[in-house]
């Protein structure tokens, strides 16, 4: 059996009750953290607390060649994963595939950023459209290249009076995208100045104990220091009355910039 654990959004002490009992009864017990990062804590603190060995998985071992998997044929296994685990497509495939094997599944869900934007915002969660991640540029054959799809998604769900959550990428290489870092290449590709005036929220470490939460334009969120990782960026559609006082009294927006 395959017993998928969300570790919540911070550190060991987030997940579950439940998620415990399932780490502690497992024979084997793996992770990935490529899809999400755990900030506040280490792999030796999990296992402490926890009381088992984990074994951390690369990208390669979950997305291309998942060998590990045939444990959970005779054995429970469990993966650890950060946030919620179905959020991430990369986990629901990995289901399939154990499906495939004729492995039994089993998910124990844990906090989610998709969810906790919506309390620390004061952002009404139903009116929340599609979600996008905006990557870090790439060098194409003769210029940088900077996805256009996050833009995009914005526009659409502008269209439909809803709010967007971009997160924000994380590289082997360049590390973790930050805030005023996704608001600049944003704005790069804005040659219609749609976003000119463009309210964003960004929020930093959600779920630890100095989670910075910020609204303002775009532009001025492109010079602001959020700290350490991990961060997500938020572009509103209009505000309902409580959404705007929420984010006056809980992410420092100015009236002005609010209008």
């Amino acid at each position: 059996m395959l017993t998928f654990v969300g570790l919540g959004l911070y550190d060991e002490e987030d997940v579950t009750l439940k998620g415990v009992k399932a780490i502690r009864d497992a024979d084997m017990v793996f992770a990935e953290f490529y899809t999400s990062k755990m900030m506040g804590t280490t792999i030796e603190r999990m296992e402490s607390l926890y009381q088992k060995k984990v074994t951390v998985l690369s990208r390669n071992e979950i997305e291309i060649d998942p060998a590990w998997l045939h444990h959970a044929i005779k054995e429970d296994v469990v993966l650890l994963t950060g946030g919620d685990p179905m959020v991430s497509t990369t986990h629901v495939d990995l289901r399939l595939r154990a499906s495939d094997l004729g492995i039994k599944t089993a998910i124990v869900h844990g906090s989610s950023i998709a969810s906790a934007v919506a309390g620390l915002t004061g952002l009404q969660n139903y009116r929340f459209g599609k979600s996008a991640t905006i990557p870090f540029p790439y060098h194409g054959r003769s210029k940088t290249v900077i996805s256009e799809t996050p833009y995009n998604v914005i526009l659409q769900n502008r269209d439909n009076d809803l709010h967007t959550l971009l997160f924000l990428d994380i590289d082997p290489m360049q590390g973790f995208m930050t805030i005023p870092h996704a608001a600049r290449l944003l704005m790069r590709v804005d040659e219609s100045k749609a976003l000119e005036d463009a309210l964003g929220v960004g929020i930093a470490r959600a779920g630890s104990p100095d989670v910075v939460v910020k609204c303002d334009r775009l532009t001025s969120l492109a010079t602001f220091d959020f700290g350490a990782p991990m961060h997500v960026l938020i572009v509103p559609a209009t505000l309902h009355q409580m959404e705007a006082e929420a984010l006056v009294r809980f992410a420092g927006a100015s009236g002005d910039v609010l209008g």
